[in-house]
């Protein structure tokens, strides 16, 4: 069995770096900066594949920019239901 190596890091490297975290932060918070970790790198994911796409994007088509609007205005207005339903369903139950 080959050790786990990240970076060049093997088992007793990283139980070291664990225990240091533990010791600097606190086991209470390591789960927030965790969680802090993985919505900043979702963040920057999501940026970076956004810039790419507006690289690789053709032109669009007059149709291609009805049909968004179109779209747009369907979402807009199902957003409008969605608050009138959920109005009602409140002025009902409450």
């Amino acid at each position: 069995m080959t050790p786990l190596l990240i970076g060049g890091l093997g088992t007793p490297e990283l139980l070291i770096i664990l225990a240091v975290l533990v010791l600097l932060f606190g086991a209470t918070k390591l789960p927030e900066l965790a969680r802090g970790s993985g919505r900043a790198l979702r963040i920057f994911k999501a940026e970076t594949k956004g810039l790419m796409d507006d690289e690789d994007e053709a032109p669009k088509t007059p149709e291609q920019r009805e049909i968004e609007a179109r779209q747009a205005e369907v979402d807009r207005l199902q957003a409008e239901v969605d608050a009138d339903a959920e109005r009602q369903r409140r002025g009902e139950t409450a």
